[in-house]
């Protein structure tokens, strides 16, 4: 029991662990930029990464963004049984070590692609609807902090309603998807404010765009 509670109580370590590995400033670099940190927003996200070393190494960057937040909840699953408490719990472990890196001072990324890992796991449809809306809201207005903050916001309802057929979600995976929107909003602070002063930066995929 010692031996099993010990494991148990390793999941955040390692999610944490799993979710700062900064794919996006080791993939720029790989790309042939200095530091990714340095150009266009200064984010390690897959846009950022996207607008300065070009679409390959933003859409990598997305997918091991995304990778590492959903092997985390897998690694918890296993350890616990399918515990969706501790699944959860990895999840937003694996989201703020994303967000807060060990490695870099603790100024990470803005988490959106490593907490779609994280939900694509944890609960499906409700992944597949966050998507969806991101994607509509993206192809309308073009910003993807914008279609990221609508996203985030809508999936602690989209949880509840499609966790499971007349079944809501235990209260520590609503919290939770609750508490990961919170974070990913918190962090797209100066997004919101250049959206509301109009000075939001459009996305296109074209190659090493400057942005402010």
């Amino acid at each position: 029991m010692a031996e099993l509670n010990a494991t148990l109580l390793s999941i955040p370590a390692a999610a944490y662990l799993l979710g700062s590995i900064p794919f996006g400033l080791l993939l720029g670099k790989l790309f042939g930029e200095a530091d990714v940190r340095k150009v266009g927003s200064g984010n390690i996200g897959a846009t950022n990464v996207a607008r300065v070393a070009g679409p390959l190494a933003g859409i990598l960057t997305l997918l091991l963004d995304a990778a590492k937040g959903a092997a985390a909840v897998v690694l918890a699953a296993t350890l616990s049984d399918q515990s969706s408490t501790w699944m959860m719990i990895a999840g937003l472990c694996a989201l703020v070590g994303h967000c807060f890196p060990i490695w870099l001072g603790f100024h990470g990324g803005k988490g959106v692609a490593t907490a779609a890992g994280v939900f694509l796991v944890l609960c499906p449809p409700a992944f597949l609807g966050s998507v969806i809306l991101f994607a509509l809201v993206v192809m309308y207005w073009r910003f993807v902090s914008l279609g990221s903050i609508a996203a985030a916001a809508a999936m602690p309802l989209l949880i509840y309603f499609f966790w499971a057929p007349r079944h809501a979600p235990p209260y520590t995976v609503t919290f939770g998807s609750l508490a990961a929107a919170i974070l990913i909003v918190y962090k797209h602070d100066a997004n919101i404010q250049r959206l509301v002063q109009g000075d939001e930066p459009k996305f296109s995929f074209g190659k090493k765009q400057d942005a402010p």
